[in-house]
């Protein structure tokens, strides 16, 4: 649609002056134009009826959408404050770990002082003291979720056996060598690069934009120029009467009128495409209590991976990437990279458990016996 002021195909060029009427009432002005302006009225008041209708429609809606607002409102109160009381749980269960390698520790200490006070020969000692480390190490790695306490544990019977030279201990030495093999082999969960990845996705939560967020206007109007300004200029002022009969001017007045109404109504509404409609529904106020639910699930998806709970941490962090997926931009990069992170995250948890050392038990076992 052209900007530039056109003639309408049922209005002829003026050739010449309109003929005034000249009467009692109404002297110089033509009957069409008291039309034109009687037609506009009515057009103005049908139009404000139109408007003032759907201004009480919109204000029956934003009614029904404040109420909605408000029972999802104390949904999410009542959901972090559940998530609240799960945290308080997880804490109490890290608590209780701690006490239990206090206990193991303590039961360490226990073992050392009574392999102190027995009098046996030195190749037992040995084999009692390997065995204990090894079951000590194993301990420990159940509970932290790392095999690097058992490798050092074998690592260490290892060179103490290859010190004590003695060649019935032999094939203890080639149980522990096939046990560190199928330790190095196996995949196990990389607990502190995910943690470290679960921060930086609770810190971009902020920065996420959200799918309903009200886009920055640049659009700048420009203001139409009459092209019958100059000949207007360049008529005589003597005559201003003919100023306002001519049509060209009232032409170039109705198409600047129209032009600036259309901007302004374009301006008042926003038509984009969002494919999720719980996002478009989103109030902005509720956009804050999104992230803190959204920084809860990683927190919980955190405290699942520290606990060994690999089940539950799963379930958190697909639980965050479909509040991601649904309520935030997928246009946007920080949205994007942090879907690939939260992928990453979810490809790299691993529910293996951690490989046991029975076949180095057994020999130490058999070795102990005599056999």
């Amino acid at each position: 649609m052209s900007d530039s002021p056109s003639l309408p195909p049922s209005l002829p060029a003026p050739a010449a002056p309109v003929p005034v009427v000249a009467g009692p009432a109404g002297a110089g002005v033509p009957r069409r134009w008291l039309l034109v302006t009687g037609v506009v009225a009515i057009a103005g008041v049908v139009m404000s009826a139109l408007l003032w209708q759907k201004l009480v429609h919109i204000q029956e809606e934003l009614a029904r959408r404040s109420t909605d607002s408000t029972a999802q409102s104390i949904e999410a109160r009542t959901l972090a404050r559940q998530a609240q009381e799960g945290t308080r749980e997880l804490t109490a269960r890290l608590a209780l770990l701690e006490t239990r390698l206090s206990e193991v520790s303590l039961q360490r200490s226990q073992l050392e002082e009574l392999m102190q006070s027995l009098s046996r020969s030195r190749d037992e000692n040995l084999v009692v003291d390997v065995e204990s480390a090894l079951r000590l190490a194993q301990q420990q790695a159940q509970l932290t979720g790392s095999a690097e306490p058992m490798l050092a544990a074998l690592k260490s019977a290892d060179q103490r056996l290859a010190r004590a030279a003695q060649p019935r201990l032999n094939p203890l030495q080639r149980a522990i060598a096939r046990d560190v093999e199928r330790i190095k082999a196996s995949t196990v969960t990389d607990v502190p690069g995910l943690l470290l990845k679960l921060d930086e996705l609770t810190r971009l939560v902020d920065d996420l934009p959200l799918a309903n967020a009200m886009p920055v206007a640049s659009n700048t109007r420009v203001p139409v120029v009459a092209p019958a300004s100059a000949a207007s200029a360049a008529a005589p002022a003597a005559n201003p009467a003919r100023l306002l009969l001519d049509r060209l001017a009232l032409q170039a007045w109705w198409n600047n009128t129209w032009q600036g109404v259309r901007d302004e109504a374009r301006n008042l509404l926003r038509v984009s495409r969002i494919d999720q409609p719980d996002a478009a529904l989103l109030a902005p106020e509720q956009s804050f209590f999104l992230r803190e639910n959204l920084k809860l699930k990683l927190l919980n998806a955190r405290l699942g991976l520290l606990s060994r709970q690999t089940a539950s941490a799963r379930a958190d962090l697909a639980s965050a990437s479909a509040l991601l997926g649904k309520y935030f931009d997928p246009a946007s990069r920080r949205t994007q990279a942090a879907g690939q992170l939260l992928q990453q995250v979810l490809t790299q948890m691993k529910s293996s458990e951690l490989p046991r050392l029975d076949e180095t038990l057994a020999a130490l076992a058999t070795a102990a016996a005599g056999r």
